[in-house]
């Protein structure tokens, strides 16, 4: 029998469970982009050196590999790039192409959302600082500010009054791909906001899952998630309402098989919002600390998934405690020391640490998610536990940088 060839968009570290689950599936692995150096390349069969977001330049490197699959998992720039290659190949598919470019487009997707008659902040897209500028009448202060292409925060500011706009959009605009920036309500939670992964299989919601986004103020930029925990701070009905829309939203879309990160918050309005839906897995292990949680692999249905073999054990479970994820990162640029965790609450709470730089390696300051040194994934026996250790991190634990 003909060995399985998975090519994988993207080299960051959040690939490596997903190489490893392709390994121990029997799948030969291709990762590409045009960094050789990325550390997920160690750990493929085979890389590739091409942008992956150069669609027509991908294709012709999975025609010539012949693969029999092909995902994004956690990079978000290579998701339209996949579903592109998935189309011209007739490859098992995350959905329709025109689909995942509405759901990969900030600016598309509010404005489906607004057609089918979801909750959506009121938004409007800009192509140039000029035309933004020009529409004083229009924004809703307070607003976001972010591009309508890119992950991770990067670009992202709020915006409270006129004169601080201009800098924003141009912030915005420099880490848009395409060079177009969507301007939005900013819309007041109640409780966290939601930033979790769930999947589909065949179209219908398997397995969605629920978090409660957590943010260092004191960080350089406050909109990078610096930690996460599960279960939720919405209630039942806030979940099932939300569930029922996601679902609606991938009827809608015709979407069939994929695992997606979503992003979901409840305005103080009372109203459940669909702020983002992208068929990849989160990054941050978003998947992984879903598998600690519940035991539901995600990893390994993806990868399964995109060769098109039989997606296993996708199911709704509830979560084994309570658990977060803390996002460890430094509070100012310079030279990393050493991570100080209090030995007590290391025995009684810390379920793995993942620390991604050694002593006197250059750090920066937290202003994006790829600023993030490492992860801490914790069990605490109750809720209350849970959010006293994250309101109170550095009692318990330090990032020491000089």
């Amino acid at each position: 029998m003909k060995q399985k060839k998975l090519m994988l968009l993207g080299g960051l570290r959040y690939l490596i469970p997903v190489i490893e689950a392709a390994h121990k599936l029997g799948y030969y692995v291709i990762t590409c982009d045009y960094i050789p150096d990325n550390i997920a390349h160690k750990y493929s069969d085979e890389y590739v050196n091409v942008s992956i977001i150069d669609k027509d330049a991908v294709l012709a490197v999975a025609k010539e590999k012949d693969i029999d699959g092909i995902m994004s998992f956690a990079v978000d720039p290579g998701v339209v790039t996949a579903a592109y290659v998935q189309d011209k190949m007739g490859l098992p598919a995350f959905g329709p192409y025109e689909s995942v470019c509405i759901l990969q487009n900030k600016d598309r997707f509010r404005d489906f959302l607004t057609k089918n008659n979801f909750n959506v902040p009121l938004a409007k897209g800009f192509s140039s600082v000029e035309e933004a500028m020009s529409e004083k009448y229009w924004y809703p202060w307070p607003v976001i500010v972010k591009p309508t292409d890119s992950a991770g925060s990067k670009g992202v500011t709020r915006v409270d009054r006129w004169e601080d706009l201009e800098d924003a959009l141009r912030t915005a605009f420099s880490h848009s791909l395409s060079g177009h920036v969507i301007v939005e309500e900013f819309i007041d939670k109640e409780g966290c906001s939601s930033d979790s992964d769930s999947f589909s299989v065949n179209g219908k919601l398997k397995f969605v899952s629920f978090s409660a986004q957590r943010f260092d103020d004191n960080a350089p930029n406050p909109y990078t998630p610096s930690a996460y925990s599960w279960p939720s701070t919405f209630t039942k009905n806030q979940e099932d309402e939300l569930s029922s829309e996601i679902q609606r939203l991938l009827t809608l879309l015709g979407m069939r098989t994929s695992v997606y990160n979503i992003e979901t918050r409840i305005g103080t309005n009372g109203k459940p919002y669909i702020m983002e839906v992208s068929p990849r897995g989160g990054g941050n292990r978003l998947s992984e600390m879903l598998r600690f949680a519940t035991g539901v692999d995600l990893i390994t249905n993806s990868v399964r998934a995109a060769v098109g073999d039989e997606v296993i054990d996708v199911e709704q479970k509830t979560y084994e405690g309570h658990w977060a994820e803390v996002i460890l990162h430094a509070e100012k640029d310079g030279r990393f020391v050493g991570l100080d965790i209090n030995q007590d609450f290391y025995n009684k709470s810390v379920r793995q640490v993942d620390l991604w730089v050694k002593e006197n390696d250059k750090v920066s300051a937290f202003r994006g998610a790829n600023d993030a040194i490492g992860t801490l994934v914790l069990q605490f026996e109750s809720e209350e536990e849970l959010v006293d250790v994250l309101s109170h991190q550095n009692m318990w634990f330090n990032v020491i940088v000089k």
